[in-house]
């Protein structure tokens, strides 16, 4: 089997990243859109990827440098979850995580990590199904994706 065969293979399995390791995704999410019954549900939804959970009280509270040192930290792919667009509790806050993962997404890729490693999924009518679907597609691209090196002092 060719070596582009086996990366897509190894790519196109559940929690596996092309070199074969366990796929790590941080995920931030606003404390008043997801609870812990429901985050439970994500992680289950993803056998064999290792899944660090951090709750904010407002997902706009999420900042740059907290996301980028979730790459710094190890993740492969970084995912923030915010309210329904127009229903954020602090009015704002989905509006400004977004703002705030695109521009890491622009960093990153000018770093030398590529773009698409940092995801935004707004909670919708779907509920935790929705976010479920997301983070499952975002898992599969970051399959097909090879393992950020990032260098302490890059960052």
């Amino acid at each position: 089997m060719s070596r582009a065969s086996t990366d897509a293979v190894l790519g196109s399995k559940q929690g596996i990243g092309m070199d074969g390791a366990t796929l790590k995704i941080h995920l931030f999410t606003c404390s008043t859109s997801l609870g812990a019954e429901e985050l439970f549900d994500v992680e289950e939804a993803l056998p064999g990827t290792e899944l660090k959970v951090i709750s904010l009280p407002c997902s706009g509270k999420v900042n740059m440098p907290y996301l980028v040192k979730a790459f710094e930290a190890g993740a492969d792919g970084v995912m923030v979850v915010t309210c329904k667009k127009d229903d954020c509790q602090y009015i704002q806050g989905s509006f400004r995580a977004e703002n705030r993962v695109r521009a890491v997404d622009a960093l990153i890729e000018e770093i030398g990590l590529g773009r698409d490693r940092i995801a935004l999924v707004n909670l919708d009518d779907r509920g935790i199904d929705g976010v479920i679907e997301k983070v499952k597609a975002f898992q599969q691209k970051l399959g097909a994706l090879p393992k950020p090196q990032i260098n302490q002092a890059t960052c």
